[in-house]
């Protein structure tokens, strides 16, 4: 039976810690530790961003300061990564005694020592290992000449019935059969997630009706605490933990009474992302505010699911650099065809180790064909906050879908008003209602509905303000996907013009009083879709050339499983970028299914190249932020992912490792011996000065240097009808030129693949510009249109500051 059903909300928040440790939070404070059991469910509503409340009970007329920040623990011999490229040997034990010997040279001790400094070798899908170091020692150990890359070890933090209605409003195919039943649902594929863990109770992860285990599996199941090798099954095929590289960097380690060392999940985010992107198909489920017999099922329900724990329940949800790593490298030696990761650091600033943290690892299991899709972040609105950046990734925007949890709030002259809220409890009658400019003082509010406009100052939390004996709290702001009202107490969100009329009953009458009703759902058209104010923006400071997020895909009041709690209060439902995740990966493994051929980049290209710029009504997406605007290829990429039409995109944009070795060189600035390292062939070289970012054969175009005129090529390969004709339609960004070059594109049985040219001139443009967009299209004029976004800046002086 499930437990239960309620909501609630967590804001995922980011900081950036001393030393330049990142965290990448998956959420707020974890769940208590409960008895084992099936999970229960709940709204996924809002993106990232702060949240209200916190800490014990307050002062009763005054709300507490934030604390002083604590100086991060530093340990005398810290975890550094050591990178040496692809490995040299088919034999891992070879491999790894090759690190030994490495390590024995640098340190100067016996092979005893060596190993007691080793935390973890990779040996399988790439070559490196873990250690801990004094830093003179990892100083000597990064002048060794098969080191390729020597970092120190970054903290790092975790960035469905409707989901799937939703994308499926986009097209009926004519077949009848679309691209989840054409796959058998991902029937054989294996998705592995590097995650928090599972909880392999869950209904959602059932195993009836599943075939054997794929031949290619080569993983298994690990005991731990409240964990048995048992607890796998035909659906949860594998399960993992790694927690050595975060302990060696604690000042305490964690223990069984904080989290549960095994891979069982503690704090749910795990559990969500693996039923998103995998969960069998559950039926008849009842929810506040909505119809019951609703269906759940993720986006492959038929897949296998491998889980590696490599984030904890410590510290509002931490992952380090080495654990994850550890957990890429058996992942591909495993067989994974996908790997889910929403996970990520927040490193915006030009730097040469932001190829390091997921990107190096990434990059390895690409070139073994194992799509790797991870999240854009959750630092939005701000422009150039988009994370894991680099080409060979999948990156995910996030979008809500036509999905709406509103409750009424009524005045006393009946006049109403629709607002965001989460509250399932009963109805609120006439209370009084009063305003606060006050964000300290709780004084006032005993009995009371207060109303706060919210500014650079934040208003006192739900939880501050119940336990100070208000009734209930209206928060007014600007539109946003970030909200952390609870089910539990009556919270609602209006924006600022609903707010001043509120505002202005109150003030022209004696004794104003309000009224609030629980939530309904208020689904279709009328609601508008949007990219999350919390969803990270593009273009990427590190390499702007490249579009960066990629696709969009809903991640914001999704609805999920979550694990079992005795305490409403810490129950942690997840939103935002890292929900999104899931969602492509699981589209993922159902284009690998129907197309076994296509390689990571086809299968991206397709995804990308089949997207759409308004929702599944036909509205124009829209961004949320300070001001909301229509959506651009810096908010979602190249839009909103549209799964029927990706598995027959007409053309691809692919790439190979060759592609990824040209960033290297031109993005990371990397050198002959790095990239011969990194692929394990010595006769690798970076490409000519000549050659151009420009040119790399990503399905966009992105020109954030424009100085007159500029020619870009690209690479199509024809994966439709043998014989083709192709023709170009142009959305020239405004103010630009943009012609194309050869005027039609035609394929036949000697003909796969075709090249083309695109030149940019900035028109009448003398001064340096914001971004522009625009798209090119490939038409054949029927089935196929084949379009990626175009982007261009023009940047007359450079380093001036617009």
């Amino acid at each position: 039976m499930f437990l239960p059903l309620r909501l609630c909300f967590v804001a995922i928040a980011f900081a950036f810690l001393a030393n330049t440790n990142v965290l990448t939070s998956v959420g707020a404070d974890a769940p208590e530790d409960t008895e084992r059991g099936e999970p229960d469910f709940s709204w996924n509503v809002g993106g990232g961003g702060g949240g209200g409340g916190g800490g014990g009970p307050p002062d009763p007329a005054r709300v507490e300061p934030p604390p002083e920040p604590v100086e991060p623990f530093v340990p005398f011999t810290p975890v550094y990564i050591v990178y040496l490229g692809a490995t040299k040997h088919d034999d891992p034990n070879l491999v790894a005694q090759s690190h030994l010997e490495i390590l024995k040279s640098v340190l100067r001790k016996s092979e005893e020592a060596a190993k007691k400094s080793l935390i973890y070798n990779y040996q399988y899908g790439f070559s490196g290992f873990a250690a801990k170091l004094r830093p003179d020692q990892a100083e000597r150990l990064k002048n060794h000449p098969e080191v390729i890359t020597l970092v120190i070890n970054r903290k790092l933090v975790m960035q469905t019935t409707r989901t799937w209605d939703y994308l499926g409003l986009f097209s009926t195919p004519s077949s009848g059969k679309g691209l989840v039943q054409g796959s058998n649902m991902g029937s054989g594929a294996v998705i592995g997630v590097i995650d928090s863990g599972i909880w392999s109770e869950s209904g959602v992860f059932d195993d009836s009706g599943y075939g054997p285990t794929p031949k290619q599996w080569k993983g298994q199941c690990v005991s731990g605490d409240k964990f048995k090798a048992e607890d796998c099954n035909k659906k949860l095929i594998g399960a993992k933990y790694y927690m050595d590289g975060l302990n060696a960097d604690l000042e305490t380690r964690i223990t069984s009474s904080v989290e549960h060392l095994s891979p069982r999940d503690h704090n749910g985010h795990g559990t969500q992302v693996s039923s998103t992107v995998a969960g069998s198909t559950l039926s008849n489920l009842a929810f506040p505010g909505l119809s019951s017999g609703l269906t759940m099922r993720g986006a492959a329900p038929k897949a296998h699911i491998a889980m590696y724990k490599a984030c904890w329940d410590v510290q509002g949800g931490m992952c380090s650099v080495a654990d994850v790593w550890k957990a890429f490298d058996e992942a591909i030696h495993d067989g994974v065809d996908v790997l889910s990761v929403s996970i990520g650091g927040l490193r915006k600033v030009r730097d040469l180790e932001v190829e390091v943290d997921i990107a190096i690892p990434a990059l390895h299991a690409v070139n073994k064909g194992i799509t790797v899709v991870s999240p854009a972040g959750n630092g939005g609105p701000v422009a150039a906050s988009v994370i894991n950046i680099s080409p060979w990734i999948l990156t995910v925007a996030a979008t809500t879908l036509d999905r709406s949890l509103s409750a009424l709030v009524t005045l006393d002259n009946n006049q109403t008003f629709m607002g965001q809220s989460l509250y399932t409890g009963p109805e609120v009658g006439f209370t009084d209602v009063i305003f606060s400019d006050d964000h300290s003082s709780v004084s006032t509010v005993k009995g009371k509905v207060v109303m706060y406009f919210q500014g650079d100052t934040a208003a006192p939390g739900p939880d501050i303000l119940q336990r100070n004996g208000a009734v209930g709290v209206i928060y007014v702001r600007n539109p946003s996907s970030r909200f952390d009202c609870p089910a539990t107490f009556p919270c609602v969100y209006l924006d600022i013009f609903m707010g001043s009329d509120i505002f202005f009953h109150m003030e022209t009458t004696s004794s104003p009083k309000i009224k609030i009703s629980p939530y309904k759902a208020v689904i279709g058209e009328s609601v508008a879709s949007t990219v999350g104010d919390s969803s990270s923006r593009g273009p990427s400071s590190f390499s702007p050339a490249i579009l960066k997020p990629d696709i969009a895909a809903p991640g914001l009041t999704l609805l999920t499983p979550r694990i079992p709690t005795d305490k409403d209060t810490s129950e942690l439902a997840y939103s935002g970028t890292s929900m999104a995740t899931p969602v492509i990966a699981g589209i993922v493994a159902l284009l690998k299914i129907s197309h076994p051929t296509w390689s990571p980049a086809a299968i991206k290209s397709a995804i990308v190249t089949t997207a759409s710029s308004t929702d599944p009504h036909g509205e124009p997406l829209t961004a949320d932020g300070d001001t909301p605007k229509l959506a651009d290829a810096f908010d979602y990429g190249a839009g909103l992912v549209n799964m029927e039409k990706a598995t027959d995109p007409g053309l691809v944009y692919d790439m190979d490792m060759n592609d990824y070795v040209h960033y290297l060189c031109s993005a990371a600035l990397y050198s002959d011996k790095r990239v011969s390292a990194l692929t394990g062939n010595a006769t690798t070289k970076c490409p000519s000065s000549s050659s151009s970012i420009l040119d790399i054969n990503v399905p966009s175009i992105t020109i954030p240097d424009l100085k007159g005129s500029v020619t870009v090529t690209r690479t199509v390969t024809n994966v439709g009808p043998v014989d083709s004709v192709y023709t170009p339609v142009i959305e020239a960004p405004g103010g630009f030129i943009v012609k194309v070059s050869p005027e039609k594109l035609v394929f036949n049985k000697g003909t796969s693949k075709a090249a083309f040219t695109v030149s940019v001139s900035s028109g009448s443009y003398k001064v340096n510009t914001g971004f522009f967009f625009g798209s090119l299209t490939w038409s054949d004029g029927g089935l196929h249109n084949v379009t990626i976004p175009v982007s261009v800046r023009t940047r007359f002086i450079d380093n001036f500051y617009l």
